[in-house]
């Protein structure tokens, strides 16, 4: 199943736009984990057995795994998210740029090694460093558009010909890059405006992976309002530290399982 049809099915099995973040930052994991030999694997896959209920997928970030010199611990946790809820899709957050002979390497990294459903990208070099990740034609490729991050006005909001530069990337995804149908963009909650904007720019069919929401404030109503399609679904609504380290009564993961569930539960009463 490609990468859309797979979300779009997600979408409406767990109605939900909830995409939970998988940011293992290893001081903060709970104790009754520390000292094991595959301490990020286990307390991942807990999160990912209380929160399975209530999302649209998972998003891991490579460089959380890969700081610990645990990529073999990701490829164990995708492999357990592919075996054990195959209809929810792997988001890897990776957001690699480079020419294309480079990319190359990097999708068969992504695709093929950790058997991710899409990736994220980011756009500064051009269609050539795009190239290789769609030429798997079944894959999301989720380009970096709007960001949540404030630094990102730095050459998001540059204009060129009366256009700033986030919107002409998401012309470019929208209207030349998506030759598989499989594109999407990344545009922050923190910028409803913007997440509007890009919402009107690209039309019903592009996916959004909308990070900010949670840890980072963004508002869920507003960004419901922005960047829903009208379908109302249309959006992978992520959310990552407020769900992992989640504090309440109970055992932690059941903590997680909560927040998880009222977020989806926001979500789906602005959408």
């Amino acid at each position: 199943m490609s990468f859309i049809n797979k979300l779009n099915a997600a979408w409406a099995s767990s109605n939900s736009l909830l995409m939970v973040g998988l940011d293992p930052d290893m001081p903060r994991i709970p104790a009754e984990l520390q000292g094991k030999p595959d301490t990020i694997f286990q307390f991942c896959k807990k999160i990912v057995d209380a929160t399975a209920p209530f999302v649209c997928g998972f998003k891991p970030q490579i460089a959380y795994f890969a700081a610990e010199r645990a990529e073999g611990q990701l490829e164990d946790l995708c492999a357990y998210i592919r075996e054990t809820y195959p209809h929810l899709p792997i988001m890897l957050d990776a957001k690699r740029g480079d020419i294309g002979a480079t990319a190359t390497q990097y999708a068969r990294e992504v695709f093929g090694r950790y058997g991710a459903d899409a990736v994220t990208v980011s756009p500064y070099l051009g269609s050539d460093s795009v190239e290789p990740y769609l030429e798997w034609n079944d894959r999301g490729v989720i380009v970096l558009c709007r960001t949540s991050n404030p630094g990102g006005s730095d050459l998001q909001f540059l204009v060129t010909d009366g256009v700033p530069l986030y919107l002409r990337v998401a012309d470019l995804v929208a209207n030349k890059w998506n030759t598989n149908g499989q594109c999407g963009l990344v545009v922050g909650a923190t910028f409803p405006n913007e997440l509007a904007a890009v919402r009107k720019a690209v039309g019903d069919n592009i996916p959004l992976l909308v990070p900010g929401v949670g840890a980072q404030g963004g508002d869920v109503a507003a960004t419901c309002a922005a960047g829903c399609n009208s379908s109302g679904t249309g959006m992978m609504i992520n959310s990552s530290r407020a769900i992992l380290y989640a504090q309440g009564p109970g055992h932690w993961t059941e903590a997680a399982a909560a927040v998880a569930k009222q977020t989806r539960d926001e979500i789906n009463a602005h959408r």
